[in-house]
Parts: structure tokens; C-alpha cells; sequence
């Protein structure tokens, strides 16, 4: 081909650029010619320009390839659907998955709704994906729903850009369409905002704009990012450190107050859809690359969801390569994640410790006053130091020492590349102001070669109106490097793909927002024909990115609940997280060696470096428990669970018909709402409101007493010496009278509960691990061996290895 296009470009005393290189084949094995492509590009209208030459045609590269597309597959396309890829591997399993239960459910009765979730993370591909399963389901009716309308550009272009999509519609809010008037015959998607399309207005009606959705039969609705139980909390933490003017402003694109009245809905995953969410349709698909709390509670079944994690991935670039050598990788600009904990010396260590194990606590250290040139960090000099650390210049002495000293972030060359951009996320944005203006301060010449971007403050804008100057600042990448300073805008939903590193410097609570925020750096930094002649060749410039963290002990539990959370069918936690590490390597500096730490090492860090405070929140927590409806009306239905419960202390100063009473107010409200919708009166609204009151505040009161009697179980554990059998075994076989004394319910009484899932086995078995590594943890450290020989844990109903075996 080359030779072809420089017979045709050398007279004219052009250089080219080779834009397309794809086989002049049509799918029965005949050859199509350039003459053949320009005569369709001449019939679809496209201009020929004669005033170069007759060969010459006036279209863009994607014209080109619907044309292209046409003569291969003798269709006419509408707009330019070039695109002829097919699914991977992943994304097939993906689709006949979902598929084939969806058939199964509507085999058995075919009125119901059956519901699927794609635990996938993010560049599997899910909105091109979504629409091959709609394909292949025969749906001519699609919503879109999502909690992150900046996804709309994807949903939209996947479908507008495929040949398997011709003559699909596409309408949102901002398509300015009537969708009611689109026509019947041509599959429509609607993509919207779960704020605008199911909140409500003020006087707490439907929008009248929105009506026809609730009227259509949709064959299926697709909830895109759905963290129904972590999506409130996770987007105010990530928002925190913003102005208070700017936390309501940047949480209101995550999450609108309108959807208030849906909250215990929401929370309550076992609520079926039509019980808050006035649509119909014949299926639901979830997507979500942390749905941690629908996996923990059990909301989905094994055989309703499809698992696509970063560690999946990872193994799909590893398998392929070395399937494949020599061919391109579909997976190989998928850089690797490696996280490096740095311990701090101790005179740093020293003015920002906090809690029982005196961790270092980042928010303290990187503590700021004042905005704009007025910032000034509270231990300015401290983080000067720590500025010197990380570029090298500045150690204690017994580092000085060292024949080989440590990697820190900006002084060893392996990972200078990674750093030419980087994302530092900060506590608030008097830090980000500060940390530039220190930056900029003659002792920091070092850091002039980057481009400091301070995105953090009202003048940083609002959700994405933030991205544009950072990406014009950073252009093609190639150039200047830069540091991007923020303490919370382009954490999420966003993609810059130059920045290769990021550096926590502040405390985050949850793993899925402190991996929400590093894998913005993870991202595939590649170019497509480097050297313009040859569309096939694709240049990696990012192998691999960095997470760097401060903070070890936090680092590594924030990975550890990563770790279980991607797995919670894993009965083994350290399995769980020995997956991850295997394709995410983790160094620990400890202050003077930098050594690689496995799975056991990761959980043994975290669980010593777990306070007893900490400990017993996994034994208070409201996942251990079940009170949605259905598990009400199972103990209901059951007279000895009944009898059980009652057993439990302060149950029975509930009252007799507590439970009784929650599941019947509630389903009166619920029945009431759907029946009348915006007809109800003002008195109504405030009858409701009151039985709403009152069943929310009993369902509290009865979860309550059932985290009480779970609190017991680290008592009972502390007083029993069975460390290798399950505590299931113990409870029931070993030591039974023991149990009744410690916790007041009888064997037989547990197990019923456990077995009508009041008690949540798999969250047990966590909090079991983490009790029993925890102490054993302790005591090995004050020279105390607390089981001689044990070789292993016995969780709640799983023995797992003390040690995984070489």
C-alpha cells in the first residue's frame, strides 16, 4: 500500500500521513479497489475535488471507512457507521450470560423482571457491550439511566459509530427531540440523568417533562454506575476539602437532594425496582466497577452477575501476550498498577500522628490556612522536608547510611518517566493553594521543569468545565511534565491520559473512593501510527502507573477491603487480595528497606495496624445483618425464629408486633404511593409521612438489637481456644452452653437465623479473619506466640491457611 499511495502523492510534492490500512476484502473474498471506494463516497454525495485531480474526494476518515463498510458488506448506512469490530471474548461471555438467565427467568414466568449486574471496571467496554445485549434480546425500547451524566458523549457515539447499530435512535435531554414522535419501527435508546429523569419537584410529583417515560414499555433499563449504596457517600467524600459552596455544587452532578425520598429504597437492596422507580420494563442490567455493597449483602446471586475486575484484565494482557507473540495486544495499553507506601521518618512522623497506632495522618501534615497567593501550609517546613524526601535531596541520617537508597517518587530514574505527569490529591483547597505557592519558592527550583495546575476552588470550575485548560496545559504530553493539584474535581468520570502517578496526601475512608481516584491514572497512554505510515502500529508510552501513598497502614487496608470487596464469594480473604497483588505489586518502604509485600504481609499490616476501634466497627456493622422486608417476613412466618429473636436482648421491649408492624406500614405506603402518585391530598402526604416515620424508626430499632447480639460473638471468641476449627463448629459442637451463656441465644436459635439470613456469613467471615489476624497479629508482638503450631484460621464457616504454602 505504501508503495500505491506514493505513486500518487510523490509528483504532486505531498508528504503523507497513512490514516487507514485495512484488507481490500469483501466478505465473500473479492477484491475491492480505491476506484470502487470513491465511486460510493461520489453516490453517498461526498465531493470530488477536481481542482487536484479526479482521484481526489472531500470526507473525513470515518466517510471513508462507512464507505469502506458498505461495499464489504453490501448494506446502506445511515450517518458513519464505520465501525466493524466484534465483541472480545469478555464481552461476549458478558452478553450470553446475561442472556441466557434473562431467557431462564422469563422461561419459568414470563412476566417477570428479572435483573443482572456487570461488576465491570471501566474500559470493558460496557456501553458498546449493553448494546450488543439489547441486540441480541430483540429490544426495540432502551432507557439509559446513570448517576454520572458527563458518560454521555460514550453511550452515544458507541451507538451512532457501529455498523451492528444501524438505523438505532439515539435521544437525550439535550437531543431537543420529542421522543414520543420517534418513529415506532427503529429501536430507540433514551439516555438520562437518574437526577432528571426520576427526581422529583419540590411539591414531591413526577416532572410533568418526564411523563412519557414512565409511560413507555421499555424492553430494557441499563443503571450505569450503579452504587446504589455508596454512590451519596462516595461522591461527598471525594468533595470534602472544596469550599462549602463548591461541595454542593460539584455533589449536585453526583447526587441531587430531589432523590431524598428514595434513601431507604436506595439502601434497602432487596426492594424490587418497581417499589421506588415508576418505569416499567421487562429486564434491568446493572453497571458498576465497585458495586461492593450489592455484592456484600447478597442483592445479586452468583448466577446474576459477570465479574470483569482489574485483576481480570490484567491476566487477559498477561495470557495473551504470551499466546500471542508478536501480535498486537487488544489489552497491551492497559498499564499495570504497582502501589509504594513510604514510611515517614520519625521527626515527621512525630506532628501528625493520630489514633491508637499513631498513624500518620495526612489531613494533619498537609493542614493549610488562607486561598490564592495567601495559602501557607501550618508546618511549612515540615512539608518542605517532605518535599525534599520525595525528589531526594533530604534524608535522615540513618538513610544517609544506606549503600543503596530507597526509590523515592522524584529521585529514581525507573521512575521519573511515570512522573512527568502526575495527579497529587490534597485535603482541601487551602492545601492545593499552598502546596503551588511552595512549590514555586526558590528552594524548589527542581520542580520548575513541571507545570504546577492548581484545579481546586470556585476558580477551578464546576465537574468538567475543570478538564479543559488541564488537558490544554498538558497538550500532546511529550513536552513539559506537569503536577496536577486538586482535593477533589477530575476524581472521577474524567480521563487525562498523560497522568501516569498519583500521590495520596490525603485520608480517604473507603476503597471504592480511593481506587475511584487512582485509577485516573491508569488510563492507556498510546498513539496509533507514530510515524503516519503504518495505522496498524500502536506505540505504548504508559507500561505501567503508580499509586503512591504516605500513609502505609491505610494504603494497605484501603487495598486489602479492595481486595475482599472484588471478591466476595472468596471465603478465603487472603486469597482474595493474593489475586489482586499478583497483578498489582505492592513495595513498602518501612524507613530503610523497600521490599515487595504479599498477600499475607498486606493483611497482617492492616490488621495490626487496625485499632480496636476499628475492629469492632466490622462487629456493629449494618452489613452483618438483614432487615429488608422479605427477611422480616421469613422470621414472621417461622414461629421458632420468632421465639429467637425475642430471645435476643431488648428485642422484646420492641413489642410483640414489631416486625409485624414494619412490613405492613411500609407496603401501605409503598401501595399507596404507586396507586395514587401525584394524586394524593395534603393530609394524605401527611398521614404517609408519619407511618414513614414510624416503620423507618422500628426497622432501625430492630436492626439495632440485632448488631448488639453480633457484638457478642468477639466476646465469645476472646473466651474459646478452638483457633483451627470454623466458629460455626465451635458455636454448635464444641462449646454450645458457653455461647448461650456469652450471647443469650441457644445453638438451634442461631443457626435458624443464620440459615433464614438474618445473619450475613460472608461479612461473618471477614469479621472473624480480621478479629482472630488481628490478635494473633498483637500478640507476635510482644514476643508472644498465641498458638503454638497453628497452621490454620477457622473463620465463621470456612478454615483457611494461617500461611499460603510456597
Amino acid at each position: 500500500m505504501k508503495k500505491r499511495v506514493e505513486e500518487q502523492t510523490k509528483t504532486a510534492g505531498i508528504k503523507p500521513t497513512i490514516l487507514l490500512d485495512v484488507p481490500g476484502e469483501r466478505e465473500d473474498g473479492s477484491a475491492l479497489t480505491d476506484h470502487q471506494v470513491r465511486a460510493r463516497l461520489v453516490a453517498k454525495g461526498f465531493e470530488n475535488v477536481t481542482e487536484v485531480g479526479a482521484e481526489w474526494m472531500r470526507c473525513t476518515l470515518a466517510d471513508v471507512q462507512t464507505a469502506i463498510t458498505e461495499l464489504r458488506t453490501g448494506q446502506k448506512l445511515t450517518g458513519t457507521h464505520h465501525e466493524t469490530f466484534p465483541m472480545r471474548a469478555e464481552q461476549a461471555e458478558a452478553v450470553v450470560k446475561t442472556r441466557d438467565y434473562f431467557n431462564s427467568v422469563w422461561g419459568e414466568n414470563m412476566h417477570a423482571v428479572p435483573r443482572f449486574l456487570w461488576n465491570a471496571k471501566m474500559r470493558f467496554g460496557k456501553t458498546f457491550t449493553s448494546y450488543q445485549l439489547a441486540k441480541t434480546l430483540g429490544a426495540t425500547r432502551v432507557l439509559v439511566v446513570t448517576f454520572k451524566p458527563a458518560v454521555e458523549d460514550a453511550w452515544q457515539t458507541d451507538l451512532e459509530s457501529h455498523a451492528d447499530f444501524n438505523g438505532w435512535q439515539y435521544m437525550s435531554k439535550q437531543s431537543g427531540v420529542d421522543p414520543t414522535t420517534v418513529a415506532k419501527g427503529k429501536p430507540l435508546v433514551y439516555f438520562g440523568s437518574f437526577q432528571d429523569l426520576l427526581g422529583r419537584d419540590k411539591a414531591g410529583n413526577i416532572k410533568a417533562v418526564n411523563h412519557w417515560i414512565h409511560e413507555i414499555n421499555w424492553d430494557l433499563v441499563i443503571f450505569d454506575e450503579y452504587h446504589f449504596g455508596a454512590w451519596r457517600d462516595t461522591a461527598k467524600e471525594l468533595f470534602e476539602g472544596e469550599d462549602d459552596s463548591q461541595i454542593k455544587a460539584e455533589t449536585k452532578l453526583e447526587y441531587n437532594p430531589e432523590l431524598d425520598a428514595y434513601n431507604e429504597e436506595l439502601d434497602e437492596l432487596n426492594e424490587q425496582e418497581a417499589e421506588f422507580l415508576p418505569i416499567t420494563t421487562r429486564a434491568y442490567l446493572y453497571l458498576s466497577g465497585t458495586p461492593f455493597k450489592a455484592l456484600a449483602t447478597g442483592e445479586f446471586i452468583e448466577e446474576q452477575i459477570f465479574n470483569w475486575t482489574y485483576t481480570d484484565e490484567q491476566r487477559a494482557k498477561d495470557n495473551f501476550g504470551k499466546s500471542f507473540p508478536g501480535k498486537w495486544n487488544p489489552y497491551g495499553g492497559l498499564p499495570q498498577m504497582r502501589l509504594m507506601t513510604y514510611q515517614m521518618p520519625d521527626e515527621l512522623l512525630a506532628i501528625a500522628s493520630s489514633g491508637e497506632f499513631d498513624e500518620f495522618d495526612l489531613n494533619a501534615f498537609f493542614a493549610a490556612t488562607g486561598t490564592g497567593k495567601g495559602a501557607t501550609f501550618q508546618h511549612k517546613s515540615d512539608v518542605q522536608k517532605w518535599l525534599d524526601i520525595i525528589r531526594g535531596g533530604y534524608a535522615p541520617s540513618q538513610v544517609d547510611n544506606l549503600k543503596e537508597r530507597p526509590p523515592f517518587p522524584y529521585s529514581d530514574v525507573r521512575l521519573l518517566p511515570y512522573l512527568q505527569h502526575s495527579f497529587w490529591f490534597l485535603p482541601n483547597v487551602a492545601a492545593c493553594h499552598a502546596m503551588a505557592n511552595l512549590l514555586a519558592e526558590p528552594q524548589n527550583t527542581y520542580f520548575r521543569k513541571y507545570k504546577v495546575l492548581t484545579v481546586a476552588g470556585a476558580s477551578a470550575g464546576i465537574g468538567l468545565d475543570a478538564l479543559p485548560p488541564v488537558r490544554k496545559a498538558i497538550g500532546s504530553g511529550h513536552e513539559a511534565g506537569s503536577i496536577t493539584l486538586s482535593c477533589g474535581k477530575l476524581t472521577a468520570g474524567v480521563t487525562v491520559v498523560q497522568w501516569s502517578s498519583i500521590l495520596m496526601l490525603r485520608n480517604l475512608r473507603s476503597p471504592e473512593t480511593y481506587f475511584q481516584a487512582a485509577f485516573r491514572v491508569q488510563s492507556p497512554w498510546t498513539q496509533k501510527n507514530p510515524h503516519g505510515d503504518n495505522p496498524s502500529e500502536e506505540e505504548i508510552y504508559k507500561p505501567a502507573c503508580f499509586v503512591f501513598d504516605f500513609a502505609p497502614t491505610r494504603a494497605l487496608r484501603q487495598l486489602a477491603d479492595y481486595g475482599i470487596g472484588l471478591s466476595p464469594n472468596e471465603p478465603n480473604p487472603e486469597k482474595a487480595v493474593e489475586d489482586l497483588v499478583s497483578f498489582l505489586p505492592v513495595l513498602a518502604y518501612d524507613g530503610s528497606h523497600m521490599t515487595q509485600v504479599d498477600a499475607g504481609g498486606i493483611l497482617d499490616i492492616a490488621m495490626a495496624g487496625t485499632s480496636a476501634t476499628l475492629l469492632a466497627r466490622k462487629w456493629e456493622s449494618a452489613l452483618l445483618v438483614n432487615v429488608d422486608n422479605d427477611t422480616l417476613k421469613r422470621i414472621l412466618s417461622n414461629e421458632e425464629a420468632m421465639r429467637a429473636v425475642m430471645n435476643i436482648e431488648g428485642f422484646r421491649a420492641l413489642g410483640d408486633n414489631v416486625i409485624e408492624t414494619v412490613i405492613n406500614k411500609s407496603e401501605k405506603v409503598k401501595d399507596t404511593k404507586r396507586a395514587k402518585g401525584d394524586g394524593l391530598t395534603a393530609k394524605e402526604k401527611k398521614e404517609l409521612s408519619e407511618e414513614e416515620k414510624e416503620y423507618k424508626s422500628k426497622r432501625k430499632q430492630i436492626q439495632e438489637k440485632l448488631i448488639k447480639f453480633a457484638t457478642r460473638i468477639p466476646a465469645f471468641m476472646y473466651l474459646t481456644d478452638f483457633r483451627e476449627n470454623t466458629l460455626q463448629d465451635v458455636i454448635t459442637r464444641m462449646e454450645p452452653d458457653l455461647f448461650r451463656t456469652v450471647t443469650g441465644l441457644s445453638v438451634d436459635e442461631f443457626h435458624l437465623l443464620v440459615s433464614l439470613n438474618v445473619f450475613n456469613s460472608g461479612h461473618m467471615n471477614q469479621a472473624v479473619f480480621a478479629f482472630r489476624r488481628y490478635e494473633d497479629a498483637s500478640l507476635s508482638y510482644t514476643g508472644i506466640d498465641s498458638h503454638e503450631g497453628l497452621r490454620s484460621f477457622g473463620l465463621y464457616d470456612t478454615v483457611v491457611a494461617r500461611e499460603v504454602e510456597a
